[in-house]
């Protein structure tokens, strides 16, 4: 008596279904079969709205897709039925003989799934290798094939934290096996540290892989050497080779970035300062000058640029760009921190005469512009503010040239020609 009023509560139900939803209105099956599918599949999702998980309702959900397979997709009978027999897989109450049936069921879905709904091929093409690995304990290679099939679609995966870690696992536990697996169970590791960057348990693993970072080097090359059109793996192997300071080999991988995808910023960013850490100052300037080009308002790129002018000897063109870095961020006091540098170091290269002491003085009045600004580099500025205290003009020097209190004197001299500014005494 019982089962029989569960019949009919979930048959007014199913009716209630059908009228509220219009199956019929909305897709127009032809046949004499039609009334069974719209019947089989009121069941199923309201036996799916009420959470009744169990054989029964897998099996009206396989009667829908197993006569009309690409049944309206926006109600994703594909992936409710995945759950209903994941869900009965790992009831307590469901015998080892019934979760080998439901193992198997569920490969057969996911190989008409990954037909009929193959926008989600990827997410069941995982599950079907977790199946084949914790369901069935299949071959290792018959899981690790479906998870390398469904990550290889490149879409976006439910959960892909969780398969990934799945997948490298099994290359980790079957490298013996087969040894291109570490190669593959490091890609996987350092791809979830990209993922997860703030989970230690990734680089652990990265680091118990390889013997030491040159061997993890000497892996990343090899494995962008065999498919060589792949942008993930070229700048895996850069962040390698910055990481042991191999900027030489870095440039590679990069250059290639740069290339392929010659709009992301990060691989040009990353390029220059590898040109600048490898003395290749002409071409770390252009390619910070093509990082303004794509970015004008990244006060990085200017100051990195005045650094290598400076390093050049080009103090007019590196003041240049130290004023562009201060305008896009105003401020920062780090610009005019360096640019007093220039003017004491224009000065120590010169001499020590009196106009080379004006230059001096010029660049302890900048440096005390920084400590009032009362930034980061503030300490620093007063501490050169004290260091020049003896490079400073005299009041005696000011004396012999009968200047006083404030005179304003014109910087010159054969190697001033850039700085085109005054200083005012002061004593």
């Amino acid at each position: 008596m019982k089962k029989l009023k569960a019949f009919l509560i979930l048959l007014f139900l199913s009716i209630s279904f059908l009228t509220e939803n219009n199956f019929a209105a909305t897709y127009n099956y032809a046949g004499g079969d039609s009334v069974n599918v719209m019947v089989e599949a009121s069941l199923f999702f309201e036996a799916y709205k009420i959470k009744q998980f169990e054989m029964f309702t897998i099996e009206k959900g396989f009667n829908v897709i197993n006569n009309k397979p690409d049944f309206m997709p926006k109600y994703k009978i594909y992936k409710k039925i995945d759950k209903v027999i994941w869900a009965v897989h790992d009831d307590s109450s469901t015998t080892d003989k019934i979760k080998q049936v439901l193992a198997d069921t569920a490969l057969y879905l996911y190989d008409k799934a990954v037909k009929y709904d193959s926008a989600n091929a990827g997410y069941y093409l995982v599950r079907k290798g977790y199946v084949l690995d914790k369901w069935k304990h299949a071959k290792p290679e018959d899981a690790i094939a479906a998870y390398e099939k469904g990550f290889a679609l490149g879409q976006d995966i439910p959960s892909k934290v969780f398969y990934l870690d799945q997948l490298g696992t099994l290359y980790r536990n079957n490298m013996e096996d087969n040894p291109d697996y570490k190669m593959k169970a490091l890609d996987v590791y350092l791809k979830l540290s990209d993922l997860e960057p703030e989970n230690g348990r990734w680089p652990a693993i990265v680091a118990s892989l390889a013997e030491d970072q040159e061997q993890l080097k000497e892996f990343m090359k090899k494995a962008w050497d065999a498919d060589k059109q792949n942008p993930e793996k070229a700048w895996k192997y850069a962040k390698v080779c910055k990481r042991l300071g191999d900027y030489a080999s870095e440039i590679e991988p990069l250059l290639f970035l740069t290339e392929t995808k010659p709009e992301v910023i990060n691989y040009w960013n990353e390029l220059a300062r590898a040109y600048q850490k490898n003395d290749q100052t002409d071409k770390a300037v252009s390619a910070y000058k093509r990082l303004i080009s794509l970015q004008p308002n990244n006060r990085d790129s200017y100051f990195n640029l005045a650094l290598l002018y400076k390093n050049m000897g080009q103090y007019s063109v590196a003041r240049n760009y130290l004023k562009k870095a201060a305008k896009v961020s105003p401020g920062w006091d780090y610009p005019l921190y360096i640019e007093a540098g220039l003017y004491e170091q224009a000065a120590r290269n010169c001499g020590f005469d009196f106009k080379d002491k004006l230059v001096y003085k010029l660049a302890q009045d900048t440096y005390r512009k920084v400590a009032a600004m009362g930034g980061e580099h503030a300490a620093a500025a007063r501490d050169r503010v004290r260091a020049l205290a003896n490079s400073v003009p005299t009041k005696e020097d000011y004396f012999f040239r009968k200047k006083k209190n404030g005179d304003v004197i014109k910087i010159g001299g054969k190697c001033y020609g850039w700085i085109n500014k005054s200083v005012t005494v002061s004593m």
